[in-house]
Order: structure tokens, then sequence, then C-alpha cells
């Protein structure tokens, strides 16, 4: 196991709320503009903004991510927490408390099966995302996404809300569970009791493919880094750490 290098927390101040406003706001203001887009399936541009928003829902939960970790406004505790509650409703209404708990037994018993984003016993593919599923979806999210599409769609077109709405929400599970989860933690690893792994050092591919949560050693190893230091620690571990 590699001695990693100290990486102390440094003043975030403002930068945290920044971040969280800019991925919160362009998630918001493209979801307005598309559920009134002129639905078609051979317009090409119909498939880009899917890509687009699913990337923009996975920066909403990497948003109520890091406010569990403390980091979006942490000199204000309350608004930090009130962002990450905000957050994990846009995101197929989660609950803030249970995902925090959760979240944080990751962490202490990071790819055990003590941990709650681990594999049940098989950890092929498609089994491993659907024990992540099943541990974070309830029937009372499943009923207010439904209470609230049914109110939506007496405004909106219910297309408009399938594409733009409902399949880029189920798609940024996919993503995050394959860069966040399945290639971090799957395997052997040396490296207790962090037992993660990170991508090759490629900050436009590792933003791209989930906000840099694929560079997971780091996230595991300081927790207190917000996403988007991610990539100087990165490049910090990567002198002792082969890819």
């Amino acid at each position: 196991m590699h001695t990693l290098p100290r990486i102390a927390p440094a003043p975030i101040g403002n930068k945290g709320l920044w971040a969280a406003a800019a991925v919160l706001g362009l998630w918001a203001a493209s979801l307005i503009y598309l559920l009134s887009y002129p639905f078609s399936l051979t317009d090409p541009l119909l498939y880009v903004f899917v890509l687009v928003q699913t990337h923009l829902y996975t920066g909403v939960f990497i948003t109520a991510h890091d406010a569990i970790h403390g980091v979006v406004a942490p000199d204000r505790p309350r608004l930090n927490t009130a962002i990450g509650w905000v957050a994990t409703a846009l995101f197929a209404f989660n609950d803030y408390k249970v995902l925090s708990r959760k979240h944080h037994l990751h962490h202490q018993h990071s790819g055990t099966f003590d941990d709650p984003d681990y594999h049940e016993g098989n950890p092929a593919f498609l089994f491993w995302y659907y024990s992540f599923l099943k541990e974070y979806i309830s029937v009372k999210q499943v009923l207010l996404m439904a209470v609230t599409y049914n109110l939506l769609k007496i405004v909106f077109p219910w297309e408009n809300l399938v594409v733009f709405w409902m399949i880029p929400a189920i798609l940024s599970t996919f993503q995050l569970f394959f860069f966040g989860t399945f290639l971090p933690h799957r395997g052997e690893h040396h490296n207790p009791p962090l037992n993660a792994r990170s991508q090759t050092l490629n900050h436009i591919r590792a933003f791209f493919s989930c906000y840099f949560f694929g560079y997971h050693l780091e996230h595991h190893a300081y927790p207190y880094l917000p996403w988007w230091r991610l990539p100087r620690a990165r490049e910090q571990t990567a002198k002792v750490v082969a890819d």
C-alpha cells in the first residue's frame, strides 16, 4: 500500500455555494426549457439534450453529496444542510437524512458487506446495480414521483416529462453507480480501510464522466475536499499511486 500525500483542508469560502448554485441553476433552467421543447424523435438535438440533462442530474446528486460532507457551505452549517435537503429532494425525492447516514456508513465500511453501497455477494454489474437501486429507492419516492408527474402533466406534454425529466433521472443513477461505485470498488483492494481506486488521470474525462467522482481514492482519502478540488488531489496522488 502506498503512502498518500498529506493534503490539509483549505478554506473554501463561498466557492462551494457558487458551485452548488451553478449546478442547481443550470439543471433547473435546462429542465424548464426542455419541458416545453418541441418533441420529435427525429430531432438529433433531443438526444443531446437528454445526455446534457443526465449530466446535470448527476451534478444535483454530487451537490447533495458535498453537502453531506459539509463542504457546500462549511462556515454556515444550516445553509449547507438546507442546500443538501433541496438537492436530494430534486434528485427523485431522496431523503437527505437517510442518504447522509448511509453515505457515512459507506465511508466507514467501504468495500465490505457492512457498506450499503457494496454488492450483496454477487459482484456482477447488473446484480450489483440492482442491489444499489434497491438500497436507495423507496416506495415513498416512487409515489412522490408519480404524483409529481401527474401534476406536471397538466401543464407540460407527457413526452417531454418522460424524456427530459424521468429518463435522465434514471440514467444518472447508472452514471453515478458505474463511475462512483462499480469501477472504484469492484475487485480486490490493497489499501484498507479506503478500499477504493481512481480512474486514470484525465480531468476532462473525469469531469464529464461524473464530476471527478471517478477520482474516488482521493475522495475517500480526503472526504473534506469538494468535488471541484479532487483534480488537484489526483495530480498529487498520481505521483505515488500508479493509474
